[in-house]
């Protein structure tokens, strides 16, 4: 039977830009394949993982605020995974009420 491979947190930073539009991460996975990096993002959450031939990456996040995954970009390169989206507008999903 296979042996079940080590679960390890990535470093991660994260942060706001200046205009507080959009919400950054900056994931160090070294020693991964870019194919190999699963990353799964809800409104409010992300998931990754990320595994190497002697462990895996493992991390799930909340976020602030809800964001936009769909227009979500993400670009690895030399072990670092930079994913920037945007946040979502608050008045996005809201309904007008009739007065009567």
């Amino acid at each position: 039977m296979a042996e079940d491979k080590i679960k390890i947190s990535p470093d991660v930073c994260s942060y706001v830009n200046d205009e507080h539009r959009k919400l950054s991460l900056e994931i160090a996975l070294p020693g991964v394949e870019k194919k190999d990096i699963k990353l799964k993002m809800h409104e409010d959450s992300c998931n990754l993982i990320a595994p190497r031939e002697d462990f895996d990456y493992v991390t799930a996040l909340t976020f602030c605020c809800p964001v936009k995954p769909e227009e979500a970009k993400a670009k690895y390169q030399n072990g670092l995974l930079k994913v920037e989206v945007p946040f979502k507008d608050p008045m996005e999903d809201t309904t007008e009420v009739s007065i009567q």
